[in-house]
C-alpha cells in the first residue's frame, strides 16, 4: 500500500508539473517548494522508522502525514488548472433538484439564523473536519498501522473522484445561486467565497498558491464525504466510535448552511465514500491477501505435515512421533 500511494503522488506531481509548464501557469513556488521539503522529510521519517529502526506504527503515522501534505497539494493543483477545462455550472439544475424535494436554501439560512447558539455549534462542527483527518491518522496508526494506509487511500480515491465529477458537470454550491439574505450569522463559507468562486471559473486560476487555495467543488461535498470516511475507520474504536459519529452527524447537517452546499452535494456524498471505501478495501486485499483466521501462519516456517493436518490416517500420526522432539518445540 506504502508503494501504491507514492505512485499516486507520483502521477500527479507529473501531471501538474507538466501541466504548468506547458501551459505557462504562474505559481507560488516558495509555498510549493516548503509544502514538498515537509512532505519528503515526513516520507523519508517513515521510511526510516520502516527499515533502519523498524517502528511499524509511528512509521505509518508519518507516512499518513506526509502523504496527506503531498496530495492536498497536488490534488488542489489539479483541481485549479482543470478551471480551465471545466463544463458548464449545473448550481441552478441542482438548486431546482432541491426544490423539487422540499429544500429550500434560503429558509434553511434564516431558520439558522434564528438560532444563533446552533449555528455556532454547525460553525465548529463544520470547521472541525482537517483536524478530525489528522487525528484519525494518529489513532489508527496506533492500533494497526495498515489501517492509515488504507485511510490514506480512501482519502484520495474519494478526492480524485470528486474532482472528476467537478470538471464535467461543475458546481460551487446554493451560495452561488441565491442573493444574499441579509441574515446576521457567522459562516465559515460566505457569499464573497462564492463569488470569488465565480471569478476563477471565469477569469482562470492566475497565481496557483496553497496560501489562498479555495475548495472549488460544490457536487458531491468532499466535506460530508471526509465526514463518513473519519466515522468509517474510526467505527471499531470504541472510545472514539460515539463522539466521532456523533460529531460527524453535526458536519452533515451544517454542510448546506455552513459550506454554501446545495442538500443535493450531500446525498451524492454518500456514494462516493462508499465507492472510495469499496475499492480501497478491495485493493487491500489484492496487495496483501489476508489468511483465513483459522489458518497458521508460516513466518516460522512450515509446519510438519501431520501437524499441519491433524485429521490424517493414524499412519500418519505414528509416523509423527518419529519426529525429534527438537523439531516438535519449534513449531
Amino acid at each position: 500500500m506504502p508503494a501504491l500511494l507514492l505512485t499516486v503522488l507520483a502521477v500527479l506531481a507529473a501531471i501538474d508539473g507538466l501541466w504548468l509548464t506547458l501551459g505557462h501557469f504562474r505559481l507560488d513556488g516558495g509555498a510549493f517548494l516548503c509544502l514538498g521539503l515537509l512532505a519528503a522529510f515526513l516520507l523519508m521519517a517513515s521510511h526510516f522508522y520502516r527499515t533502519v529502526r523498524p517502528d511499524r506504527r509511528l512509521a505509518a503515522m508519518l507516512f499518513g502525514a506526509g502523504f496527506l501534505c503531498a496530495f492536498s497539494s497536488e490534488a488542489s493543483s489539479l483541481n485549479y488548472l482543470l478551471l480551465t477545462k471545466a463544463g458548464t455550472r449545473i448550481d441552478i439544475a441542482l438548486s431546482s433538484l432541491d426544490r423539487a424535494m422540499g429544500l429550500d436554501w434560503p429558509s434553511a439560512v434564516r431558520w439558522m439564523a434564528r438560532h444563533p447558539q446552533l449555528n455556532i455549534a454547525s460553525l465548529i462542527a463544520y470547521s472541525s473536519m482537517l483536524p478530525q483527518v489528522a487525528l484519525s491518522t494518529i489513532v489508527l496508526a496506533g492500533i494497526e498501522s495498515e489501517r492509515v494506509y488504507r485511510f490514506c487511500m480512501a482519502l484520495a480515491l474519494s478526492a480524485l473522484l470528486c474532482i472528476a465529477i467537478w470538471v464535467f458537470v461543475p458546481s460551487f454550491g446554493a451560495f452561488s445561486v441565491y442573493p444574499p439574505t441579509g441574515a446576521q450569522l457567522d459562516l465559515a463559507l460566505d457569499s464573497a467565497y462564492a463569488q470569488e468562486l465565480m471569478r476563477l471559473l471565469h477569469d482562470g486560476p492566475g497565481l496557483i498558491s496553497p496560501r489562498s487555495a479555495k475548495g472549488l467543488i460544490g457536487f458531491p461535498s468532499y466535506h460530508v464525504v471526509l465526514a463518513l470516511l473519519v466515522s468509517w475507520y474510526l467505527r471499531d474504536v470504541k472510545f472514539l466510535r460515539w463522539p466521532i459519529l456523533a460529531l460527524n452527524l453535526g458536519v452533515i447537517l451544517a454542510t448546506p448552511v455552513q459550506g454554501g452546499h446545495h442538500f443535493i452535494d450531500v446525498f451524492a456524498s454518500f456514494p462516493v465514500a462508499a465507492m472510495a471505501i469499496f475499492v480501497t478495501h478491495r485493493t487491500a486485499k489484492a496487495v496483501k491477501p489476508e489468511l483465513p483466521a483459522s489458518e497458521p501462519s508460516n513466518a516460522a516456517g512450515p509446519l510438519p505435515v501431520a501437524a499441519a493436518r491433524p485429521w490424517q490416517s493414524s499412519e500418519n500420526m505414528q509416523s509423527l512421533t518419529k519426529v525429534p522432539s527438537s523439531t516438535l518445540s519449534r513449531n
